[in-house]
């Protein structure tokens, strides 16, 4: 089962709620499905336990049971097609059979709860998250233009700082960013869902942590070992052209220190002249004698 699934399946499972909270999060689940119309209301899950969240909250709130079919794909299709049903299930919620608005009916919120319940409800609909481990990307894919708008400034209500954009003959409601994502699933109740993905956000940032500084002393050892090979190439050459002995004292015995310690850190080399010069300055005559080597071409 996917990350999106194990979230659904955590939310669907929560259904002791307030009596405003139940018709809340109907609401949700109602509006956003499939099919809200004066014909038909219906809702498309894979995911079994929404599929039973469905029908009870339909149930418990609206009085009403869906058919539920499993389809050839293991989808599980519920409906509420006879007319009656449909008409009592949109008075319930302020509308009548003739007005069908796809709007926001905000007078269906009896309380600052009831926002979060209703938001769930929305996600159980048409909400999907991506696997943290792959990336950070939660989004509600919403038919119609009023009613993603309406979705748009009651998530801005919220705190949340949602984006949106056109895909095909529907428009997407998304975060990518993970403190929006956290704070989303913490709202509506997927608190274990919350948890995982910060501990997948900190096991990410301590191994980007851990490339990083591989990745810098990587490329440190790598200047060493080539500036050290540059180094013994010179003191090669001007041990051959001219011999060691035709250096100063402090350019030779540095010249022999580092031929025979490829591997010594400037701090080493330093170490070993006792320490009566700088790192600087150790730096300062190996580049010498690279410097002489060149003028012996």
């Amino acid at each position: 089962m996917s990350f999106s699934q194990d979230v659904k399946s955590e939310l669907a499972l929560l259904t002791d709620l307030s009596d405003c909270c139940m018709k809340a999060q109907a609401y949700g689940m109602l509006l956003f499905g499939k099919y809200y119309s004066q014909s038909r209301i219906g809702f498309l899950t894979e995911n079994k336990n929404v599929a039973s969240a469905y029908s009870l909250f339909c149930k418990e709130v609206c009085g009403v049971k869906p058919r539920m079919l499993k389809t050839k794909a293991g989808n599980y299709s519920l409906s509420v097609s006879l007319q009656s049903d449909i008409i009592k299930i949109m008075r319930y919620f302020g509308q009548s059979r003739q007005n069908v608005t796809l709007r926001i009916n905000r007078a269906n919120f009896e309380d600052d709860c009831c926002y979060a319940a209703f938001l769930r409800g929305v996600f159980l609909s048409c909400g999907t998250i991506a696997d943290p481990m792959k990336n950070y990307h939660l989004e509600f894919v919403i038919p119609f233009l009023k009613l993603t708008n309406d979705f748009l400034t009651l998530l801005g209500d919220m705190g949340l700082s949602p984006k949106m954009v056109e895909r095909g003959n529907s428009y997407v409601v998304y975060f990518k960013d993970s403190e929006n994502i956290e704070d989303f699933l913490t709202l509506i109740g997927a608190a274990s869902s919350s948890l995982e993905l910060m501990g997948v956000k900190m096991m990410k940032d301590v191994r980007n942590k851990i490339n990083r500084k591989i990745n810098f002393e990587t490329a440190n050892i790598s200047r060493t070992v080539n500036a050290s090979m540059a180094q013994i190439a010179a003191i090669e050459k001007i041990e051959k052209v001219k011999g060691l002995s035709w250096l100063s004292d402090q350019l030779k015995e540095i010249a022999i220190i580092r031929k025979e310690n490829p591997d010594m850190s400037l701090d080493e080399i330093k170490n070993e002249l006792g320490g009566e010069i700088s790192r600087s300055g150790v730096n300062h005559r190996l580049n010498k004698l690279i410097k002489i080597a060149d003028e012996l071409d």
